[in-house]
Formats: C-alpha cells, sequence, structure tokens
C-alpha cells in the first residue's frame, strides 16, 4: 500500500538576505513538500498569516499540488526567519517565532482529529506549538513522528515523548557520548525510536535494543537548508512504508535493522538531493523588506 502523509504544524520563509530571495519551508511543510517531491500523497495543515511571506507559501503549495484544506489563514505575519549562507551552511540570524501560529496555535477540533485518522504518518516539531494537542493526535493512531531539533528540557521531554513514535534529534553541536545520552533519555521518557543526525558525520538510530548508524558520502553543499528535514522524510517513508506492509513484526531482528539501514540510507539520499538546491525544496522569490 502507498502511505498517505501529513505535515502538521510550521511553515515558514527563508528569508537570504544576502540575495533578497525568500524561499518557503518550515519543518513540517519542508516535510510534505519533500514527500509529495518522491511521489507520495502529502498534504500540510497550519496556519498562515495575510502577508506576502504568507501568499508565496500557499502560492507553492498549489503549484506543487500540495493538499491544504485544513489549513487556516490568520490576519497577521507569517513565520519569517533571516538566514545567510557561509560556504554553503546555512545560518540563522532571527525570526519572528513563528507569528501568527504562535500567538495562535492550533486547537485541533473533532472534525480535525477525524481528518487526521484519514493518514498513515503525521509529522510535527517543537516550533509548531502542538505539544498540548500530541495525545489527540496520537489518539488517532497514526504514527507520530516529532523534530526536536537541537532544543529542550527534561520537562520538556517528559511532556512530548510519550506521544511519539520516532523522535528527530540534531546533534552536530554536541558529542558522541553527549548524544548518546540524549538518546537514551529521549527512549527512557517513552520516544519508540530515536534518531540523531551530525551533517556530514552522517545518521544514528536507537531503540530499545540497538544503536546503527549510516554515514554518507560526502557531498560538498550548495545550502544546508532543509537537509535535516529531507534526511527524515526519505527515512520515514521507507521505514512507515516497510511497517505498513505488514512486515515489522514478523521477522527477525536482523530482517529489521536491514531495512532500518535502507531507510538511512533513503533518507541521506533525500538530503543528498537538497542541498543541491537553494532553501528547503526550492521555489525562491524576490522579496522587497
Amino acid at each position: 500500500m502507498s502511505l498517505k502523509v501529513l505535515g502538521l504544524g510550521d511553515n515558514v520563509v527563508d528569508k537570504y538576505m544576502h540575495s533578497r530571495i525568500m524561499y518557503p519551508g518550515g519543518n513540517a511543510l519542508n516535510f510534505a513538500a519533500n514527500a509529495k517531491i518522491l511521489g507520495y500523497a502529502a498534504s500540510y495543515m497550519g496556519v498562515f498569516g495575510t502577508d506576502e511571506a504568507a501568499n508565496h507559501v500557499q502560492n507553492t503549495i498549489k503549484e506543487v499540488n500540495i493538499e491544504m484544506s485544513h489549513s487556516k489563514v490568520i490576519s497577521g505575519e507569517n513565520g519569517a526567519a533571516r538566514v545567510k549562507l557561509e560556504n554553503g551552511d546555512r545560518i540563522f540570524l532571527g525570526s519572528n517565532k513563528g507569528g501568527v501560529l504562535r500567538e495562535n496555535p492550533m486547537k485541533l477540533s473533532g472534525e480535525d482529529l477525524e481528518y487526521i485518522r484519514g493518514f498513515d504518518l503525521v509529522h510535527t516539531s517543537l516550533n509548531s506549538y502542538l505539544e498540548p494537542e500530541l495525545e489527540k493526535i496520537k489518539s488517532t493512531g497514526v504514527t507520530l513522528s516529532f523534530d526536536f531539533s537541537v532544543r529542550g528540557t527534561d520537562e520538556y521531554f517528559q511532556q512530548v515523548c510519550p506521544h511519539v513514535d520516532y523522535g528527530f534529534v540534531s546533534c552536530g553541536d554536541i558529542t558522541v557520548a553527549e548524544m548518546d545520552e540524549k538518546a537514551k533519555k529521549l527512549l527512557d521518557m517513552g520516544c519508540g525510536v530515536v534518531v540523531t543526525t551530525r551533517g556530514p558525520e552522517g545518521s544514528f538510530y536507537y531503540d530499545d535494543k540497538k544503536k546503527l548508524s549510516y554515514k554518507p558520502p560526502y557531498i560538498d553543499a550548495l545550502d544546508t537548508m532543509g537537509a535535516g528535514d529531507s534526511f527524515l522524510t526519505g527515512f520515514l517513508l521507507y521505514i512507515v512504508q516497510w511497517e505498513k506492509n505488514g512486515v515489522n513484526g514478523k521477522c527477525d531482528d536482523a530482517k529489521k535493522y536491514d531495512a532500518v539501514l535502507a531507510a538511512m540510507k533513503k533518507g541521506s539520499e533525500s538530503a543528498a538531493r537538497t542541498v543541491m538546491l537553494h532553501g528547503g525544496f526550492g521555489y525562491g522569490k524576490n522579496f522587497s523588506d
């Protein structure tokens, strides 16, 4: 069976200050866009503002043909971040912390939850202001993935982890020992699986039995924006498809971990395509302010 997936939460424009070009992005939207690019049925559900940035994001979503019927528009400033590039590495200079989404976080209705129930996989992040809604989302029975990025306190992890099937963490700025400790903490607090990334050093998978690693071939990146989002999309689509096909639970651990390594490879291939584009998935437009 083919997966039906939903990016739930944040959308932004990433404003490249050196080129005066803005690109649509945000963790949840990048997930939906990458899934669509990879040929899957993908939807996005979030909150848009009413400014030039919001118009560009919505026009791009329509162009890519991502379904967004349950999204909302609220008067005000769309999520936006300011960015510069140094030797292909994107560096954030600041943001408006989600714009109207921060001021008007989503509160999921019964109708929204029935809509979510129609998906196989839902992805969201700590930038989506959905923490109070995670228990509701998980109650629908969908597979739920969550990007913790680089942040989070023990109190935050205790709130989020019990509802998360796949947790993703960026760990390029800490040691491997610290990464292992953090992954174990998230597992102990309830995450089903934890996947960490360390840029060119590769990705690492943790469950209650095993740690695996995958290091991809080195790529001289044009722009690292969205690489992590693209990785997790490729990884999730492969491994959740494998699970939905009924293989998981009917094979030995060796076959399961072969599938995990294949998923890590797929994620890395997806990220490799993304780092040769500007922005999270392209579609730049000049901005004036």
